[in-house]
């Protein structure tokens, strides 16, 4: 770790923690009061299709925007109240790739953002930019969607914050450099020590990195479980079953997908493997194959199905 990295505030509890945060614009709810919980070193990331409420999310931890109920707690601050403070500790990645001053060259840039980070590590910076090919000779304002995001990048990491809330961080970056990035991030994890926001509808690139997931759907956290969590409690079931069979009637509340061919089932459950074994084995099913699926999978069984 580079000598200038800082280390950890001290908080008593978790890092970030809401509860019933709620958002919304006119008669449209963003954010349904959402109670999310993210622990001190962990890898959290928040899933959802667009529109799902994760950039509001991202956007009232920072008080970007003002929250309409609930409460929040960042790094033990409350953003509404002392957000200066709350983004001076973040690295942030916003929605939409846009460069602030856009008629500073890169280097300008990053030059006049250290000047506010008294950790900022400049060795660190000019690694990152070349790792990324950031072209520091051009002005912010003239780059690219993927350059933009680049950019974006290391000023986030540069001053190794305790906190970094990255919202969709590979978004408009081709596959070689995407790689590049989770490469770097994962470094940088290693390195330093940090805690991770990360928004996204593609969890499949984060899947060695993530330590918790969160599932939110039309702004409500329908699911908020630890990686090995959703691996145990969420598979994939093939049984054979009986002419006439009928399942169990208290099986439908972790049914969340279903199919069928003849007489046989295939189904993705949410609950504890002997359990939902022994409800169908007992309804008559003879069961064939149980199988994990990919985080991703799980992921979207929950956003898609039917289980609160």
């Amino acid at each position: 770790m580079s000598p200038g990295a800082p280390s950890n505030p001290a908080v008593d509890g978790p890092v970030v923690a809401t509860r019933g945060l709620s958002r919304r614009y006119g008669r449209q709810t963003a954010l349904a009061g959402i109670d999310l919980e993210i622990t001190a070193g962990a890898v959290y990331v928040l899933v959802g299709a667009n529109g799902a409420g994760k950039s509001t999310t991202l956007r009232l931890l920072m008080n970007l925007e003002r929250r309409d109920g609930g409460s929040a707690e960042v790094l033990g601050l409350d953003p509404a109240r002392q957000g200066a403070e709350v983004r001076a500790q973040v690295g942030y990645v916003p929605e939409h790739a846009a460069a602030g001053y856009p008629w500073m060259t890169c280097a300008r840039l990053l030059r006049h953002v250290a000047a506010y980070y008294p950790a900022w590590d400049h060795e660190y910076a000019e690694h990152l930019s070349r790792a990324l090919e950031v072209p520091l000779e051009r002005r912010a304002g003239t780059l690219s969607k993927g350059q933009t995001r680049r950019l974006q990048l290391v000023l986030a990491l540069s001053h190794r914050p305790p906190l970094l809330l990255l919202d969709e961080p590979t978004e408009g970056l081709d596959p070689l450099v995407r790689t590049r990035v989770l490469t770097l991030l994962s470094e940088h994890i290693a390195d330093s020590p940090t805690t991770v926001l990360i928004s996204t509808h593609m969890l499949h690139e984060l899947e060695g990195l993530a330590d918790d997931i969160g599932a939110l759907r039309k702004g409500r956290l329908v699911a908020q479980l630890t990686r090995d969590e959703l691996r145990r409690t969420v598979r994939r079931y093939r049984a054979e079953v009986p002419e006439d069979w009928r399942p169990p009637a208290d099986l439908p509340a972790e049914t969340l997908r279903r199919s069928s061919s003849g007489r046989e089932i295939e189904w993705t459950l949410r609950g504890e493997e002997p359990e939902l074994t022994g409800r169908l084995e007992r309804s008559g099913a003879r069961l064939r194959e149980t199988s994990t699926l990919s985080l991703e999978e799980a992921v979207l069984a929950i956003l898609s199905g039917a289980a609160p």
